[in-house]
């Protein structure tokens, strides 16, 4: 079975392709999702990609979490049914529809980053992060001008208590993120969120590394593994 991966477009994204061509380089099938539609089309999981959707207007994400889409996208996730990764601009979309704790806000330093940044993975048990060793070393894209996590403190307790801070910044996060927090999952490990971009760490030729296709083909095995053989094998 093929994994289908629905990517998200929004006014104002512009790492919709960049995800769809991970997806299709980890060995699965990207089907573009168009944010005014109420249609999933049937796919195994979903990517809300970076950009700056609905240009950010009132806070970032706080529109798109209306989209059309996002009715049909909450309460499959929220139950555990689907994998979605939000990075970035997704990161910010997923934590306004209240499927992630916390809130993404200004940079520290009041200044956008754009870096290849070092992540360290804290959490290999989510859909989009078991193809990865606890505790290893990443090189990925950080490129964000609201990239600073925060959170109440018995929240990022919890986060910490249940194993569900998935990836952190190695050193001193450069957005000033609580507990250098670079990425998180719900309680099922079926959603994630992360600031940086795996998408743009999936080929030699045009990123810091490779290390970020591990998102996506994390992915392809979950549903794989997941899926029911087909009659008369096995």
């Amino acid at each position: 079975m093929t994994a289908r991966v629905g990517v998200v477009t929004f006014p104002g994204s512009l790492d919709d392709r960049d995800a769809a061509r991970a997806v299709r380089i980890a060995g699965a099938e990207p089907v573009a999702l168009w944010h005014g539609d109420a249609d999933l089309k049937g796919v195994d999981a979903v990517i809300l990609p970076g950009g700056f959707s609905y240009g950010d207007y009132l806070r970032c994400g706080a529109i798109a979490r209306f989209a059309p889409i996002m009715a049909e996208l909450v309460p499959p996730a929220r139950s555990g049914e689907l994998p979605v990764l939000g990075i970035c601009n997704g990161f910010q979309i997923l934590c306004e529809s209240h499927l992630l704790p916390g809130a993404l806000t200004r940079n520290r330093s009041l200044h956008f980053i754009n870096r290849d940044q070092r992540l360290r993975i804290e959490s290999a048990g989510t859909a989009w992060t078991n193809r990865y060793l606890p505790g290893q070393e990443i090189l990925v894209v950080l490129k964000s001008g609201e990239g600073n996590y925060v959170a109440a403190p018995e929240t990022l307790d919890e986060l910490e208590r249940s194993g569900r801070v998935v990836a952190r910044y190695v050193g001193t996060a450069p957005n000033g993120s609580q507990r250098d927090i670079a990425g998180i999952s719900n309680e099922h490990g079926n959603i994630v969120g992360l600031m940086p971009h795996p998408e743009h760490a999936v080929e030699e030729l045009t990123g810091p590394s490779v290390d970020g296709l591990g998102f996506f083909t994390s992915l392809v095995a979950r549903v794989t593994e997941a899926s029911p053989a087909p009659a008369g094998t096995g």
